[in-house]
């Protein structure tokens, strides 16, 4: 997805004179012949996160169209007041791409780990959240994020963590199976999980890329009364159950939130290890769907 990402960029810096990217060091080295071409619009700050975002605002607001990039707890958390502040508050147009999702870079330790990117980013006014699953799928859901007619901003966070296949990208709920005791919204990387985990289960998946905003209608079009709705979601568990309790808000209706949950885990390893410790993986996400569902 990184490597996507950085050619997608590279292509819009050559397409749009206004288009910029703005580093704090990571992946600068991928970006070195886009600077070369651009050295006004490939901007690197170095270690200084909260400036990059801040550069990002002051290039938003001179008319420019940044793509503000590095690792997710140095893109939302130690940033978030220049979010908050220079780009929502200013209501300007940035695109905010982060890497490590929740727990890529488990081997780095809790410094690298930022489950709870999207729920911090879900209180900022203006920003959608886009949510890849698949290296295929980064360049298109970039160019819409960068081109958002609207002039909001955009958060697309990227994983290492990704499904086999690619899916059509659309900002609606996508439906890959169906069925009728319950519908499993899956978000991003963990479709094939969930998938694995629902194989013989009677039930609805539905796949999501764009999170924020989140497709109450279609959501309400794939329940089809079954009233039960399971949320599996690759960062901190329970961040859209708001959005589906207000789609869901005439109908009586059931939610399990699976995700990251609250409590930290102070564990190295790998990202195969945390979803597991997590339930995130297939054996996980099964054990709870049919204990929700009361196969078990």
């Amino acid at each position: 997805m990184r490597t996507v990402f950085a050619e997608t960029a590279t292509g819009l810096l050559d397409e749009d004179p206004l288009a910029a990217v703005v580093l704090a060091e990571i992946s600068a080295d991928m970006f070195g012949k886009a600077a070369a071409r651009h050295p006004d619009r490939v901007l690197n700050v170095g270690i200084r996160e909260q400036l990059m975002v801040s550069v990002g605002g002051g290039l938003a607001l001179a008319g420019m169209r940044p793509i503000v990039h590095t690792y997710a707890p140095f893109l939302v958390e130690r940033a978030y007041e220049q979010v908050k502040l220079d780009l929502g508050h200013q209501g300007v147009h940035a695109v905010l791409v982060s890497i490590g999702a929740s727990y890529d870079a488990a081997r780095a330790g809790r410094t690298h780990q930022a489950p709870e990117d999207v729920a911090l980013m879900d209180s900022v006014p203006g920003f959608s959240v886009v949510v890849p699953g698949h290296p295929a799928e980064v360049g298109p859901l970039l160019r819409g994020a960068f081109g958002r007619l609207d002039g909001g901003s955009a958060y697309l966070r990227l994983s290492t963590e990704a499904n086999v296949a690619a899916r059509p990208v659309s900002a609606s709920l996508q439906a890959v199976r169906s069925g009728r005791r319950a519908v499993v919204v899956a978000v991003g990387p963990v479709l094939d999980a969930v998938l694995a985990a629902v194989a013989d289960l009677d039930v609805t998946v539905a796949y999501a890329t764009t999170v924020r905003p989140f497709d109450a209608s279609g959501l309400r079009s794939l329940e089809g009364g079954s009233g039960a709705v399971v949320l599996v979601e690759p960062y901190l568990a329970g961040t859209s159950a708001h959005e589906v309790a207000s789609a869901l808000a005439s109908r009586p209706h059931r939610l399990l939130s699976l995700g990251v949950p609250r409590g930290e885990l102070r564990r190295y390893g790998t990202p195969a290890e945390h979803a597991s410790f997590h339930g995130l993986d297939a054996a996980g996400i099964r054990r709870s769907v049919t204990r929700f569902l009361g196969l078990t």
